[in-house]
């Protein structure tokens, strides 16, 4: 006598709701399965039940999976998780014993069964010991797209999609940053979700969708949609930016001048690992990118965006460009690297955002990782405690005042972040700063040379004050140079690290 053969395990896909988008391959199992198991809250209906109902034999045994509970409230000593945990495990338990029967079980699934899906928590316990198979189906993501008629990414955009009960502030971070995004998971969150999409400047692009191709199906600007009339099956559609309308040239008038606006974005020492959310939302946004070509090269291009790339050392006219463009409506983004507000552009555009006739053109600054803080993480903790941050640069005030400043700082005993250090036109000052400081600091004092951080050409390496070459020094180079209390410690695994303490000493 042969060992009965055990039963097999099918996770189905049913699609958004509309019976007509189940896939054939998940219409033939379903009607050919022993067993049809699907979840349900406590009313009993199920939606997986009602959409896979045409294709249902009518004798054919049903297993309703009910959950426990719908919100997180709970008496069950193991909290909210520990309650959905004993509902998957008891529900396993009853689809096993239909397996080990023999009998062949489908489990139902809205959208895909592996998506958000109620399917994955029987797959987890169950595939590792029956034969099993996922049957795909079209997601509420595929079907919103296709309901607004919009599309969700195209070309080198990426999709984000985030459920709707993460924290608001992520929320806010994750929208900011995405090129296209879904929100899933709506009803009781969608307050939280509409004011992340506002404080990421995204709400006017934002669309709802409700009950995708099920009866009772509604679009709408999301901005539109009353609160209080959301149900759990909506999403919030954020699609592909290229399917916006072009922006107008630079020299035409636009249809709203008082739209206009000027963010100034740090974008980090070098490329996208070093960009904030609120830095990748702001130049996503941007009609216009406005800045030194060499940063600007750092930014991705976009279909619809109008690059003014410019030289180094105008810094001045770029920033009124830039207020010019805004004054006509354009969404402008002055792209800065490290932090906008440390020797970069932030300075010049306030300084002519603060006369006539650019005092009403909305400016903010969208801060960036500096040049100073990453040299730092990558050299240790230099920076722990007291510093200074100095130019170098004499271009726009005098070596006095650098070289008093350098005194009054190494009096102090704070470490120093030394920045512009040199060029092929400024070559003195490194030597001159090394020989002023050695007047105040020990000859082995830790000196940091970072150059490149973040970048492909990235060299960080310590020496002593005393055995510091202006010639290894140029401009793509910082310089932390540390207090009296600076240690530099060779540790077990041959690396160095650098640190600051951050107790000092009583005077």
């Amino acid at each position: 006598m042969t060992e009965r053969q055990t039963g097999r395990l099918y996770g189905v896909g049913l699609g958004p709701g509309d019976p007509e988008l189940v896939t054939v391959k998940a219409a033939a199992l379903i009607a050919k399965a022993d067993v049809v198991a699907y979840h349900s809250a406590r009313h009993g209906r199920s939606i997986a039940r009602s959409i896979a109902e045409p294709y249902l034999r009518g004798d054919q045994l049903e297993e309703q999976l009910v959950y426990p509970l719908t919100v997180e409230s709970t008496d069950h000593p193991g909290g909210y998780r520990g309650a959905l945990d004993e509902f998957y495990e008891e529900a396993a338990a009853r689809l096993a014993a239909h397996l080990d029967a023999g009998r062949d079980v489908v489990v139902l699934a809205e959208g895909d069964p592996l998506f958000y899906g109620s399917y994955q928590h029987m797959h987890k316990r169950l595939a590792g010991r029956y034969r099993a198979e996922v049957v795909p189906g079209v997601t509420s993501v595929s079907a919103a797209a296709a309901r607004l008629g919009r599309p969700l990414v195209e070309a080198e955009e990426t999709l984000t999609v985030i459920p709707g009960t993460l924290p608001e502030e992520e929320l806010t971070a994750r929208l900011a940053a995405a090129d296209s995004a879904v929100v899933m998971k709506l009803g009781r969150t969608f307050p939280a979700v509409r004011r992340a999409l506002e404080r990421a400047g995204r709400l006017d692009d934002a669309q709802y969708v409700e009950r995708a191709t099920m009866p009772g199906e509604r679009t709408a600007p999301l901005a539109e949609v009353d609160p209080d009339s959301v149900p759990y099956f909506s999403v919030a559609v954020l699609p592909s930016r290229i399917d916006r309308t072009v922006p107008p040239a630079a020299g035409a008038a636009a249809d709203s001048p008082g739209d206009g606006e000027v963010v100034v974005v740090g974008t980090g020492p070098a490329g996208p690992l070093w960009l904030t959310p609120e830095a990748r939302g702001a130049l996503a946004n941007a009609t216009d990118l406005v800045g030194y070509t060499t940063y600007l090269d750092r930014v991705p291009v976009r279909p619809g965006q109008i690059r003014h790339g410019s030289d180094n050392k105008v810094e001045a006219e770029r920033a009124e460009f830039a207020l010019d463009l805004a004054r006509r409506g354009r969404k402008v983004a002055v792209v800065s690297s490290g932090d906008p507000g440390v020797f970069a552009m932030a300075t010049a555009v306030l300084e002519a955002a603060c006369v006539e006739p650019y005092r009403s053109v909305p400016v903010r600054i969208a801060p960036g990782m500096t040049a100073a803080h990453a040299a730092a993480s990558r050299a240790g903790a230099p920076l722990g405690h007291d510093y200074a941050v100095v130019s170098l640069s004499d271009r726009l005030k005098p070596w006095e005042v650098v070289a008093q400043r350098l005194r009054a700082a190494a009096g102090a005993d704070l470490v120093l972040a030394l920045y512009n250090p040199g060029s092929r036109s400024r070559t003195t000052q490194v030597g001159l700063a090394r020989d002023l400081l050695l007047e105040h600091r020990a000859p082995d004092t830790p000196v940091v040379l970072a150059r490149d951080v973040g970048g492909p050409t990235e060299r960080v390496r310590t020496v002593r004050l005393a055995d510091l070459d202006p010639a290894e020094v140029d401009m793509r180079t910082i310089l932390l140079i540390g207090s009296s209390q600076t240690q530099a410690v060779a540790r077990d695994n041959g690396t160095e690290v650098v640190w600051t303490p951050r107790r000092y000493p009583p005077v």
